[in-house]
C-alpha cells in the first residue's frame, strides 16, 4: 500500500505541477483602473480608463509584456471615500498585478495603503501631497500646483486681499493651505471660509467671502460645489476676480455652470492633449481607437500604463518590489504628457506642466493669457 501511494504521489506531481506552471505563465497581466466612472466625475474617469485601454491595446499588439497579454479591468469608485475599501477589495479579488489610480485624493488616502499591503503596484493619480511615497505618480502634486497659482495671482492681478473658499478634504484643504501661505508671504491679506459639500446653493457663502471686499476669490472645491460658487459669484455683480482651483478643471464644471459663467473664471490645471505637442500621436491613436476626442487625464493614465509596462519588462517580473524599484528609476521617459522622471524617494514626477487655464467660447479649456509667465 505504501508503494502504491508513492506511485500515485509521483504521478500526481508529474501531472499537476506542469499544468500549474503552464497556467501561471499564461495568466494575463491584470491592470485595474480606479477612477470615478459613474457619477459627477465620470467624464474624466472614463477618459482615464480609455487611456489605459489604448496603452494595453498597443502593447498587446506588440506581443504583450513578458510574453503575457495585458487585461484592463475597471474599478469604479465614483470618487466617493465610502467606496474606497470596497473598490480595493474588488480589485484584490480580481488578482490584479497593478492599479492605475485612484484619481480622487479623498479615496486614495484611504485605500492606497491597502494596495501596498496586498502587493498590488500602485501608479496613482492623486494630487494630494499626503500620498507621496506610495507607489509612483505622473500627475501634478499639491506642492507643484500652488506656486503656479500664486505666481499668476500676484503677477496678473497684484491683489491687496484674497478670499479663499475651501473644502476640507486632504487635497482641497492642502491646496488652499499652500496658496494662502504663498500669498501671505507676499503681503496679501487673506480671509478663508470653509465650504460644506453637497448643498444646493452657495449664495450666502459667496456673500460672506465678498463682505471684506477682496480683489480675488479663490475656490478650492470639487466641481459640484465649484460650479455653483462660480455662478453665485457672477450673479453677485462683484468685480472680484474668480480663480477656480485644480479640482475644477473638468468638462462637467462647464456643463453645470455654463460657458458664460465659466468664462468669468480662470483655473489651475494642465493643457488638453490636443494642445500638447508631445501628445500628437496619442491624440491621433485615441481618436482612431474610440472615435471621440480625448479629455485631459487619459493622457496621464496612458503614460502611467506605459511606464508600468516598461518597468515590468525591465524587472523581468510583475512582482511588487522589483517593479516598484524600476518605476522609481524612471528617468527621461518620453510620454504623451512630456518627459517623465520620477523622484526615487517620493515616487512623484519631478516636473509637470501645470498652467493657468481659461474657458473659450466653445466651452473648452485653453491656456490663459499670462500663464506662460507664471508657470
Amino acid at each position: 500500500m505504501r508503494t502504491r501511494a508513492l506511485v500515485v504521489s509521483v504521478l500526481t506531481a508529474l501531472v499537476v505541477f506542469p499544468v500549474a506552471a503552464s497556467t501561471a505563465a499564461e495568466r494575463k497581466i491584470v491592470v485595474a483602473v480606479e477612477a470615478p466612472m459613474s457619477g459627477v466625475g465620470r467624464v474624466d474617469g472614463l477618459d482615464q480608463l480609455r487611456g489605459v485601454e489604448l496603452a494595453a491595446r498597443q502593447i498587446n499588439a506588440a506581443g504583450g509584456v513578458l510574453g503575457r497579454r495585458v487585461l484592463v479591468i475597471r474599478a469604479d469608485d465614483r470618487g466617493e471615500p465610502r467606496l474606497a475599501l470596497p473598490t480595493f477589495r474588488r480589485v484584490a479579488r480580481a488578482r490584479a498585478d497593478a492599479v492605475i489610480g485612484p484619481y480622487n485624493s479623498s479615496v486614495a488616502v484611504i485605500n492606497l495603503p491597502f494596495y501596498v499591503r496586498a502587493g498590488i503596484v500602485p501608479v496613482q493619480m492623486a494630487s494630494t501631497d499626503a500620498t507621496s511615497g506610495i507607489g509612483v505618480n505622473v500627475q501634478p502634486k499639491t506642492r507643484q500646483i500652488a506656486p503656479v497659482e500664486a505666481s499668476f495671482i500676484l503677477r496678473q492681478w497684484a491683489p491687496g486681499s484674497v478670499a479663499i473658499l475651501a473644502g476640507a478634504s486632504s487635497f482641497l484643504a492642502g491646496q488652499a493651505d499652500l496658496l494662502e501661505a504663498a500669498l501671505r508671504r507676499d503681503g496679501v491679506a487673506v480671509t478663508r471660509y470653509p465650504v460644506e459639500p453637497g448643498r444646493d446653493d452657495y449664495g450666502a457663502d459667496v456673500a460672506r467671502a465678498l463682505s471684506t471686499g477682496p480683489q480675488v476669490v479663490y475656490v478650492s472645491t470639487k466641481v459640484a460645489e465649484g460650479a455653483k460658487i462660480a455662478a453665485a459669484l457672477q450673479a453677485s455683480g462683484s468685480p472680484a476676480k474668480c480663480f477656480m482651483g485644480f479640482a475644477n478643471q473638468d468638462p462637467t464644471f462647464v456643463a453645470q455652470a455654463g460657458v458664460e459663467v465659466s468664462r468669468h473664471c480662470v483655473f489651475s490645471g494642465v493643457p488638453l492633449p490636443q494642445a500638447t505637442p508631445t501628445a500628437r500621436d496619442y491624440v491621433r491613436d485615441y481618436r482612431a481607437a474610440f472615435r471621440m476626442e480625448p479629455a485631459v487625464w487619459g493622457a496621464f493614465t496612458y503614460d502611467s500604463a506605459r511606464i508600468l509596462f516598461r518597468a515590468m519588462r525591465e524587472a523581468g517580473t510583475t512582482d511588487y518590489g522589483p517593479v516598484l524599484a524600476r518605476l522609481r528609476s524612471t528617468r527621461g521617459f518620453r510620454g504623451a504628457t512630456g518627459t517623465i522622471s520620477i523622484n526615487r524617494r517620493t515616487g512623484d514626477r519631478t516636473k509637470v506642466a501645470v498652467r493657468v487655464l481659461s474657458v473659450n467660447g466653445r466651452g473648452a479649456f485653453v491656456i490663459a493669457p499670462g500663464s506662460e509667465r507664471s508657470s
